[in-house]
């Protein structure tokens, strides 16, 4: 079975579908990413089939994120990452994406509300090469303007553990 590092919210219409028992379960992944579902049914007191049950629907339904966003790109050699927020027309929004999508340094793009459309998170070995990884997000057709902002640390890195604690709690 894959492992996966943080969770999507997975809904049915607008009506979340995790429950107490949903998050104590993936609260123990979180302690345990590589557990089995016998070894997380006997820690939490749940049934085997309820534990593995939970774990197949998950995984069917692409609930949880891949493991890869818990790699570092500094660990993969790129030292800076930076904030592209792009302004672009919104006609060819959907190609904009997937040509954004095509650039390797390209590590995730939010649509976003404001003065931007699109907030473009890339990673870049050095200063010359987020100038070069720049230049390539702001020759994408229908990119109107760009302005960048560069990461200098990670205050508070993405995580959903508060909100799985709290919903453990029973909100």
């Amino acid at each position: 079975m894959r492992r996966f590092a943080s969770v999507r919210r997975e809904t049915l219409g607008d009506m979340t579908q995790f429950d107490r028992s949903d998050a104590r379960l993936l609260l123990a992944l979180c302690d345990t990413p590589r557990a089995t579902g016998v070894q997380l049914a006997a820690a939490l007191q749940m049934a085997r089939n309820t534990v593995q049950s939970r774990l197949a629907r998950w995984e069917e339904r692409r609930v949880l994120s891949p493991m890869d966003r818990l790699i570092s790109t500094r660990d993969l050699g790129y030292t800076l990452r930076a904030y592209i927020s792009a302004v672009v027309d919104q006609h060819r929004l959907e190609p904009i994406i997937a040509l954004l999508g095509d650039i390797t340094e390209v590590i995730e793009v939010i649509g976003i509300s404001g003065d931007a459309d699109l907030l473009v998170a890339v990673a870049a070995v050095d200063a010359d090469d987020l100038y070069r990884v720049a230049g390539l997000v702001l020759a994408v057709p229908g990119i109107e303007r760009t302005t960048m902002s560069v990461a200098m640390r990670d205050a508070i890195p993405y995580r959903t553990r508060p909100l799985l604690e709290r919903l453990a709690r029973g909100r």
